[in-house]
């Protein structure tokens, strides 16, 4: 017996059950590639970040193990790699990116949290759009023009107002790196204050708060993991600066014992000095150890923002 023809009901029906089924297919198959481009730029990240890691490690690691004296280099204030014999002490050179960091976080950190808090909650809508496109052209500046307002502007008013006999020093570095580390920690400031609900805001006022204490009673508390992890970035970018502190901080190798006092810093003598340099040999391997050191810190400030952080959200969710 001959099969009796499908009904025109019945081939649409097969028809549109075959354009599901294919559109289901290349919907998938879609949506493995997009999943599988994403799993690969994860990936790539941390593959970038021990690519880094291994190319510092390998170019230091002759003198780390075995090559370089590890009591003098951390405990030592001599730094004279072309000297007779060469001398690595790199405590001075801690000890001015240390004073340079903190003077910066002292003036960045109550400039860049009270900008946050005014653009969150106290600027009109069209000021905040703004002032948000003027604290991200504030971060958009090269370095190495924030070094030039260092030298020509900073440094002859520094002189004029302090009676200093250079402005090229901590002070000119720290409001420097300062004004550097603003706009990322009002960035990410803003968004944290952002994110807490607008019911808290609703029911303090209820209560009959006012703006301030809103600010500081519901606000912080609700926000805190959020402005800490601000503080923190801003604090690595402070260390991790090269070219404007270059410039900016005078390049002597002393420990500062004042504002005034010029310094150097970790990051701007790897700058200087490693175009000098022949590629192999133990001044050249020394600064990849001040690289692996500038690492071991950067990872450490940014483990202490994530412990800190997970810290303070576990308290919050007790």
């Amino acid at each position: 017996m001959s099969a009796s023809p499908l009904q025109p009901d019945q081939t649409k029906r097969s028809l549109g059950g075959w354009l599901r089924a294919q559109l289901g297919q290349s919907r998938g198959l879609g949506e493995l590639a997009i999943e599988s481009l994403i799993r690969l730029c994860g990936y790539s990240a941390i593959l970038f970040v021990f690519g880094i890691f291994f190319f510092v490690f390998r170019e230091g690691a002759p003198m780390l193990f075995g090559g370089l004296n590890l009591a003098e280099f951390f405990g030592s204030t001599d730094w004279n790699p072309v000297g007779d014999p060469p001398r690595y002490g790199i405590l001075a050179l801690l000890a001015g990116t240390m004073s340079v960091t903190i003077l910066s976080m002292a003036i960045a950190v109550p400039l860049g949290l009270g900008a946050a808090i005014y653009v969150s909650e106290f600027s009109s809508p069209r000021l905040k759009e703004f002032l948000k496109i003027t604290i991200e052209m504030l971060a958009a500046i090269p370095s190495i023009v924030w070094g030039f307002i260092a030298y020509m502007m900073l440094n002859p008013l520094i002189i004029e107002w302090t009676g200093a006999p250079i402005g090229l020093n901590v002070l000119n570095a720290g409001i420097i790196l300062a004004l550097m580390s603003v706009p990322v920690i009002v960035s990410v400031g803003e968004d944290a204050l952002k994110a807490v609900p607008d019911s808290y805001r609703e029911a303090a006022l209820a209560l009959g708060a006012g703006r301030w204490e809103v600010v500081y009673r519901v606000l912080f508390p609700a926000a805190k993991s959020g402005l800490l992890a601000a503080v923190l970035l801003g604090v690595g970018r402070a260390i991790g600066e090269t070219m404007a502190v270059l410039m900016a901080t005078g390049h002597a190798t002393q420990v500062p014992h004042s504002l005034l006092d010029r310094t150097q810093t970790l990051t701007a003598t790897i700058a200087a000095e490693l175009g000098e340099t022949v590629q192999g040999d133990d001044h050249y391997r020394v600064l990849f150890v001040i690289g692996i050191l500038l690492f071991v810190i950067a990872f450490a400030v940014n483990l202490t923002a994530d412990l800190v952080v997970k810290g303070v959200r576990g308290k919050q969710n007790v």
